[in-house]
C-alpha cells in the first residue's frame, strides 16, 4: 500500500519523457537535473527517516516494476544516480545499464551459452557464411576473403545463379562507403554498427586518415578478432581502427574517447546489428544525430517489422520511415533491392527478406558544430557590446 500511493502521488514528477533540444544540445544528464528529482528524495526521507540507501533503491526498484517499459529505465536511472549506484548515460543508450545484482544474474545466464546457443553468434556466422558463399561464385559481387574463417566445416559452397539481398546491400554500401570516404579531405571517420563479424576494415581499400569505428557485441567481436589476428588479417596501413561494445553504458561518451569528434565529415552504417525493438534502433538514430555533421550519411539495414510496431492509424512504410528519420534530423530514401541488382546486372534472389535498404542525409548540425556555432555567436555579442562602448 506504501509504496503504491507513493508511486501514485510522484508519478507526474519522475515518469516525464526526456526529450532533447538539438537547438540547446541538451544532454541527457542536463536534462535529468532539469527535471529535479530531489524534490522526490526529499519527500522519500521525509517519509522514510531511518530508512538505509539500499532499501531506498528497493523502493527505486519497485517503482521500477510499476511503470511501463518506456518510464522505467529513466526513473531507475535517475534514482540510480543520486544514490550513487550508478553514473546516468548522456544520451539515450542502446541497452539500460545493469545494477550489481542484475549483473550476477546476468553472468550466470552468459556462462551458460556456448557457440551453439548464442543467438548473436549464429546470426553474424550465418552473414560470414553468404558473404563466402558470394566470394566463390563465378562473379562475385565482391570479394571476402577473410569470411571462411568465421565458418565452420564443412564449408558448402552454393553456386546459384540468382543475387542474395543481403550480399545486394553489402555491396551497396561498400560502394557507398568508399565513395564517400574518398571524397572527404583531411581525416575521415566510419562508424559500423555491425554484428561483430564485419570484415570491411581489413578487406576494403581504405584511403589515408580513416578512422574506422565497429560498435558490436562484445563476445562475437573478441571471438572474429581473434580469427583474424590467426590468419593474418591486417588493417590498411595509415588507418585506425577501434571497437566500442555494444554494452558499453554510454556508446556516445566511448566514441569520442576513441578519437571520434563531431566536428569532422563521418559516414554512419548499420547491417547485422541486433537491434531487438524499435526503441533500440530510435537511440541509434539519437546516437547517429548528435554525433554526425550536417551533411553526413547514414545507411544500411534495418529489420522491416520494425514498420509493424506502429499504434494507431497506420501509414505507408515509406511516410513511417521519412516520420521516423525526420524526426531525429535524416532525410531517407528507400532504396529498391530490384534497383541495385538491375544496376549491378544481376537477378535477384525469389525470397522474402526482412530487411530494409535505405540511405539518409543529416540536416541538422551536430553538437559539436552547435557548440562551435555558440561560441563564435557569443564571441562576436562580446565583440559587439565592447566596440559600442568604445563608441559612447
Amino acid at each position: 500500500m506504501v509504496v503504491s500511493s507513493f508511486y501514485n502521488g510522484y508519478h507526474e514528477l519522475f515518469l516525464q519523457p526526456v526529450s532533447i533540444n538539438k537547438h540547446l544540445t541538451l544532454k541527457r544528464t542536463e536534462s535529468i537535473n532539469q527535471e529535479n528529482p530531489h524534490n522526490f528524495l526529499s519527500f522519500v526521507f521525509t517519509f522514510f527517516p531511518s530508512l538505509p540507501s539500499s532499501l531506498c533503491f528497493f523502493l527505486c526498484s519497485t517503482l521500477f516494476e510499476l511503470s511501463n517499459s518506456d518510464t522505467q529505465y529513466r526513473t531507475l536511472t535517475k534514482m540510480e544516480a543520486l544514490l550513487r549506484f550508478t553514473r546516468p548515460p548522456a544520451i539515450a543508450i542502446l541497452r539500460p545499464p545493469l545494477t550489481c545484482s542484475s549483473k550476477k544474474r546476468v553472468s550466470g545466464l552468459r556462462a551458460k551459452l556456448d557457440d551453439s546457443t548464442d543467438p548473436l553468434l549464429q546470426a553474424a556466422i550465418n552473414s560470414a557464411s553468404l558473404r563466402y558463399q558470394e566470394t566463390h561464385r563465378p562473379d562475385p559481387l565482391f570479394l571476402d576473403t577473410y569470411a571462411g574463417c568465421f565458418v565452420p566445416p564443412p564449408v558448402q559452397t552454393d553456386i546459384k545463379q540468382h543475387s542474395d539481398h543481403y550480399c545486394l546491400a553489402t555491396r551497396f554500401i561498400d560502394d557507398a562507403l568508399l565513395r564517400t570516404v574518398n571524397h572527404i579531405d583531411g581525416f575521415k571517420q566510419v562508424v559500423l554498427f555491425t554484428d561483430g563479424m564485419d570484415t570491411r576494415p581489413y578487406r576494403l581499400g581504405w584511403p589515408a586518415s580513416t578512422l574506422i569505428f565497429d560498435i558490436s557485441p562484445e563476445r562475437v567481436f573478441k571471438r572474429a578478432a581473434q580469427k583474424l589476428q590467426d590468419i593474418g588479417a591486417r588493417i590498411p596501413r595509415n588507418c585506425l581502427f577501434f571497437h566500442v561494445p555494444m554494452e558499453s553504458l554510454d556508446i556516445q561518451q566511448t566514441l569520442c574517447a576513441k578519437g571520434f569528434t563531431g566536428d569532422r565529415p563521418s559516414i554512419w552504417v548499420i547491417q547485422g546489428f541486433p537491434v531487438m525493438t524499435l526503441a533500440n534502433f530510435e537511440d541509434i538514430l539519437v546516437l547517429a544525430s548528435n554525433l554526425a555533421m550536417s551533411g553526413c550519411y547514414f545507411l544500411g539495414e534495418m529489420p522491416a517489422w520494425l514498420t509493424q510496431t506502429e499504434f494507431g492509424p497506420k501509414s505507408t512504410i515509406r511516410q513511417w520511415m521519412n516520420k521516423l528519420f525526420m524526426s531525429n534530423g535524416f532525410k531517407v530514401d528507400m532504396i529498391s533491392f530490384e534497383d541495385v541488382a538491375g544496376d549491378l546486372h544481376k537477378q535477384l534472389a525469389l525470397r522474402h527478406y526482412n530487411k530494409i535498404l535505405f540511405a539518409a542525409e543529416q540536416l541538422r548540425l551536430s553538437d559539436d558544430q552547435m557548440r562551435t556555432f555558440w561560441r563564435e555567436f557569443q564571441r562576436l555579442e562580446e565583440q559587439g557590446d565592447e566596440d559600442g562602448f568604445e563608441e559612447l
